[in-house]
């Protein structure tokens, strides 16, 4: 069935007969009183044909845009956790990705169309300036087709600038508690034919923990320019300089009763993360035909790090390049009859040199390492390439699509070992290499629009190979793991966008199920080496809902806007098995950790005609398990933030000042777990003698931040 997709999707990509696919012209032509991002997004949830939402600018602009966690964990079937004040960010959709210890594994992300994950699949995103995104596309599920491998689903950020014509200096100036300190310098021009935007970001930050605190400095260039009237070219460029403190988990014991003094082995290192990153990528836009366009970017980021843990010291420089090349081609068959194709291909280069050093635990000298057989320098070359093709085929007398797309990845790597042949390392070698063949991943749906409901029932796959620490067992073995297979996933996806109430009132809701197999699992089979294993099978059944009301006012209130997102999972285990210290555990029927059956958020927001608003968000996160035998469970936990500002604007000045208020109900939280393969973690000589630390906490009283948006137009 593969192969008659793919060369159905290829064979329609052929044709050049073109008109503008009318459905899509339909939905941009809808008029929507209601919420300022659902016209993007119904525009999106169209042509990906599964579930997927947006945030706009005014949905980021809830509290602290810098606080990715706050604003996106807003959105049903998302949730974003953090190890430190800024960074650290594990972002987790439909319950996909919450068991990894660091950084993003499984989820593709992009940065205006250019993507964020390195080649073998892993995303970070501590070098990406939040302030400055002013829209979010989530797509919840596999979304291979059109984004290569990856199971969680595709989280597309973007940086627009101003379409406004003229030129203009804003100044947008954050204070609070931890002596919070933000300020950020933004400079735009706008014409005809280009427009610019010039940016720098500082911010610093005590944090709210023992050795917490925060530095970064964010410079940026991003540009757009018409070439002539059928090519445009896209310009961004990025230097981040950042510091994260980390200050290490805590026991559950510590975090009930409110009392977090940090974790000894992290602060007496002076724990943190440091990143130095840049950034560029250069889009073209080329209109090649009136029924053929074509979207080319390359890309260039060098990640520049530097880690210090409880337990270990590690330096990397990691540059990667790439190319995605995207060509849309519309066609008429007939007079009721046509079709849009999107093909293309995507390919990554990632080249890191990491080198990882372990701590003794020395009290008196906490910086000294170990032995050089104990340690690591290893040179790695991944590199991974997406071909896909998508054909969406629509009958306009009854509104109704078909959409058949399918997608072709390979990932291989290669490592060496930088310290064989030295005496004090011994005779071990570290070095392999790995390819995994070519899989191929379909999607299909089958879309009707009655009126101004999309109704979608959709098909898709998705698949997550192992990467370089992962296909290697380490300790005493030190050997390939060549019967590693990629974890896979098959989704079903019954979706509904609609508007109704004369489109002031606009919902999606979303019921899924998702088979995923061969699972990833880190575990120590023997009691002494590490190693990941395929450890059997899981599904996630779902229920998605977002729904959002504009009521327009005529005297004192101007609009008033309530929303409500709510996510309920039952996510188990269907065959599910550990061996741990020789011993097999089998927790097939357990509910799958750190995934919580009910998640909601509830908003109600006030606009007047003189300016005043009033924010208001409520999130609620359910209680989750944290170990496979289902015998931890971590409580729920409610967290009420307000916003409170006044916008007016005299002359060419725009001004804004507001104060924000973070968990007003003084909510006992937490930011971060360790999970499953990760839990019962215990550092050398820390303040916790005898007890397992998994735990970040948030911070356990209201907190909160003021500042001034000033904006001057010339």
């Amino acid at each position: 069935m593969k192969k008659i997709i793919l060369g159905v999707a290829m064979l329609a990509a052929q044709l050049s007969f073109a008109q503008e696919n009318k459905q899509d012209k339909t939905i941009d032509e809808v008029t929507i009183l209601g919420r300022k991002k659902i016209k993007q997004e119904r525009k999106e949830f169209t042509r990906h044909a599964q579930s997927t939402e947006t945030l706009s600018e005014e949905e980021l602009n809830r509290n602290n845009s810098a606080m990715i966690d706050q604003t996106l964990s807003t959105m049903a079937g998302v949730q974003v956790d953090k190890r430190t004040n800024f960074g650290g960010q594990r972002v987790v959709v439909r319950g996909y990705g919450n068991d990894q210890k660091f950084n993003n594994w499984g989820t593709k992300f992009y940065l205006n169309g250019v993507p964020l994950t390195q080649a073998d699949g892993v995303t970070v995103l501590e070098d990406l300036d939040f302030s400055l995104v002013n829209n979010i596309e989530v797509v919840k599920g596999p979304a291979s087709t059109l984004y290569g491998g990856g199971i969680g689903g595709t989280v597309r950020f973007y940086m627009r600038p101003s379409t406004e014509k003229g030129t203009s200096i804003s100044n947008k100036l954050t204070l609070g508690s931890f002596n919070h300190f933000q300020n950020q310098i933004k400079l735009e021009a706008v014409t005809d034919n280009s427009s610019i935007q010039f940016n720098y970001n500082h911010l610093e930050s005590d944090g709210y923990r023992p050795n917490g605190n925060s530095l970064r400095n964010t410079y940026s260039f991003l540009g757009n320019f018409k070439l002539n009237s059928k090519q445009t070219l896209s310009v961004f460029t990025s230097h981040v300089n950042s510091f994260e403190g980390v200050s290490g988990q805590i026991p559950y014991s510590n975090y009930y009763a409110n009392d977090d003094p940090g974790n000894i082995a992290y602060i007496r290192k002076g724990a943190g993360n440091k990143f130095i990153s840049s950034r560029a990528a250069v889009s073209h836009q080329w209109n090649i035909a009136e029924n053929l366009r074509n979207n080319t970017s390359i890309f260039f980021t060098n990640l520049d790090t530097k880690r210090v843990a409880a337990g270990a010291l590690e330096n990397s420089e990691i540059p990667s390049y790439g190319v995605r090349s995207v060509f849309n081609l519309n066609q008429k068959f007939s007079k009721d009859f046509t079709a849009n194709a999107e093909f293309g291909t995507e390919f990554l280069i990632s080249r890191s040199l990491v080198s990882n050093y372990r701590f003794t635990g020395s009290i008196t000298n906490p910086l000294e390492l170990q032995a050089l057989k104990n340690n690591s320098y290893f040179k790695t070359d991944n590199q991974n390439l997406s071909v896909f093709a998508v054909e969406k085929f629509t009958y306009h007398p009854w509104d109704l699509s078909l959409l058949l797309g399918v997608s072709a990845n390979t990932l291989k790597y290669d490592r060496q070992d930088l310290y064989v042949n030295i005496p004090e390392y011994g005779t071990k070698n570290l070095s392999f290499s790995k390819k995994f063949g070519t899989v191929f991943t379909p999607h299909i749906a089958l879309q009707k629009v009655y009126k101004n409901q999309i109704f979608n029932l959709s098909y898709s796959e998705g698949y997550n190979a192992p990467t370089t620490a992962t296909a290697f067992v380490g300790g005493t073995a030190n050997s390939v793991n060549d019967n590693l297979l990629p974890e896979k996933a098959k989704m079903w996806d019954f979706s509904v966008h609609g508007l109704i109430a004369k489109t002031r009132l606009d919902y999606q809701i979303s019921l899924f199920n998702i088979d995923v197999s061969n699972k990833l699992t880190q575990l120590k089979p023997d009691g002494v080496n590490t190693a990941w294993q395929n450890t059997g099978k899981q599904r996630n059944k779902g229920f998605e809902a977002s729904l959002g009301y504009v009521y327009e006012g005529s005297g004192f209130i101007k609009t008033i806007k309530p929303f409500v997102n709510y996510s309920y999972y039952n996510f188990k285990y269907t065959d599910f098995k550990t061996i741990l210290g020789g011993t097999l555990n089998d927790y097939s029927g357990k509910q799958v950790v750190g995934v919580a059956k009910n998640k909601y958020t509830v908003g109600l927001d006030f606009d007047t005609d003189f300016g005043l608003y009033l924010i208001n968000t409520y999130n609620y996160l359910g209680s989750v398990y944290t170990d496979f035998e289902n015998t931890n469970k971590v409580k729920s936990f409610g967290l009420l933030n307000s916003k409170i500002g006044y916008k007016t604007s005299f002359g060419k000045w725009n001004f804004d000042v507001f104060l924000a208020g973070n968990n007003l109900t003084n909510q006992t939280n937490y930011t971060f777990l360790f999970l499953g393969n990760s839990i019962n973690d215990s550092d050398v000589n820390s303040n916790f003698p005898g007890q397992k630390t998994d735990i970040n906490p948030g911070y356990y009283k209201a907190w909160f931040q003021y500042g001034i948006n000033l904006k001057y137009s010339f």
